[in-house]
């Protein structure tokens, strides 16, 4: 599996998506009940070494019917995220 992430003002924003409801047991993947969503937010590089990191998981209403969707939901959140963030702190140290 490919880990895609992008990086977004000096943040890697990784989208975490995962079927709404868990597989039987036995059987495959559930992907007919829909999808949620949820975003890695990390420190592209670290000086000392220690990458610091957060999730955030979408509160969405419903799931997303498709995984891409889910995907771009999760992008955008964590953008705006980032984008609303207090000045001079970092969404790292910060409630949602």
């Amino acid at each position: 599996m490919t880990i895609d992430f992008r990086l977004y003002r000096g943040l890697e924003i990784q989208p975490l998506v995962y079927p709404h409801h868990a597989a039987e047991a036995g059987r495959g993947h559930n992907y007919e009940q829909g999808f949620d969503a949820a975003v890695l937010i990390q420190q592209q590089n670290a000086l000392n070494g220690v990458t610091r990191s957060r999730v955030f998981k979408l509160g969405s209403i419903r799931p997303f019917e498709y995984a891409g969707d889910a995907r771009r939901a999760s992008t955008a959140y964590a953008e705006r995220l980032i984008d609303t963030c207090y000045p001079g702190s970092s969404i790292l140290d910060q409630e949602p």
